[in-house]
């Protein structure tokens, strides 16, 4: 199991570093650049016609790869793997839909957000359907630490759909600055691999499981080189909804929606920032918390720089996902 979770996490970055090499100019030729909101930073407008769509660097190795290693899985009766990458799949279509809009037909808000919405819920719906009627996950709701296990019945599904579908979208919203949504997301993916490792140990998890964390894990090292400060590529929404439900499904896939709260944290912190501040907006008639969301660009007009920003997010997620990990060392202590 550890050989093949290090040959997935190899194999990956190394097809992702060449591919990317390969893409970067075509999407160059193709003029794929990214447009820039007039309501963002001002300072981002050098950014301008940075290619995007880059999400494809590492969506067709982690794909690819994890077809190849995790194919006994894939095409086993335990379809918790064949419907998460169904899932990232169509997510990321969305994403590079919204994309396609933007830079083809030159439409810079892309998608309309209640086109938006009705795609990724109607996405996230079918992925928990799946999920629940083929017994991968219960109703009921376990909490970390407090040792509580709520029986929800029916009403679990209008909690856990809006739930993960806001996560799908802050993430996509955390995919602000220069590496910031993959490297915010690198430590959730490598702490999944280690979830992978125990559970497979206790004879419990799947072994296409882990080659999908190991998989993202090593293909989003690889973008990193592409992606870092000052990014040659952005991920566009493609790479952006794609990692979005790569976050849920990871988590769901071992019924653990606690993780993607938790683990979760910096994408959490997003998307609070901009549901407040659109709040508050229109409650108080144009008044702001912060200076601009997501909470990102705040601390960019506070003067902070982007590299700075990104290893912080990075840090404060990196925790986030050690305290999520010690909540699952808690639950099978709970229940031993």
């Amino acid at each position: 199991m550890n050989t093949v979770l290090i040959m997935a996490m190899s194999l990956t970055f190394v097809l992702s570093a060449v591919f990317g090499g390969l893409v970067l100019p075509w999407l160059r030729r193709l003029k794929f650049g990214q447009s820039i909101l007039e309501i963002g930073p001002s300072w981002h407008k050098a950014k301008m016609g940075t290619p995007t769509v880059g999400g494809i660097i590492f969506i067709v190795p982690i794909l690819a790869i994890t077809l190849i290693l995790g194919a006994d899985s894939v095409f086993s009766s335990d379809r918790r793997l064949l419907y998460a990458l169904l899932f990232m799949t169509l997510c990321g279509v969305i994403g590079f839909v919204d994309d396609y809009i933007k830079i083809v037909r030159k439409h810079n808000k892309g998608l309309s957000v209640r086109q938006k919405t009705i795609l990724l819920l109607a996405v996230v719906t079918l992925y928990i359907a799946a999920l629940y009627f083929d017994g991968f996950i219960s109703t009921d709701l376990y909490i970390p630490f407090v040792s509580v296990r709520l029986h929800l019945g029916y009403f679990y599904f209008i909690l856990i759909i809006p739930f993960l579908f806001f996560f799908v979208n802050s993430v996509n919203l955390t995919d602000g600055l220069d590496g910031l949504a993959t490297s915010v997301t690198l430590p959730y993916t490598l702490a999944f691999v280690l979830v992978a490792l125990v559970y497979n140990a206790a004879g419990a998890g799947s072994r296409g499981l882990g080659v999908l964390a190991a998989s993202a894990s090593g293909g989003l090292l690889a973008f990193l080189i592409y992606n870092f400060h000052p990014a040659k590529v952005f991920m566009g929404d493609t790479g952006s909804l794609f990692l979005g439900a790569l976050v849920v499904s990871l988590a769901m896939s071992y019924d653990m929606p606690y993780f993607v709260l938790l683990g979760g944290a910096v994408y959490l912190i997003e998307g609070l920032s901009v549901v407040l501040q659109v709040s508050y907006f229109k409650l108080t008639h144009g008044r702001r918390i912060f200076k601009m969301t997501p909470i990102h660009h705040h601390f960019e007009m506070c003067g902070w720089k982007e590299v700075t920003i990104v290893l912080v997010f990075t840090a404060v997620s990196a925790v986030a996902c050690a305290g999520a990990l010690w909540g699952i060392i808690y639950q099978a202590l709970y229940f031993i």
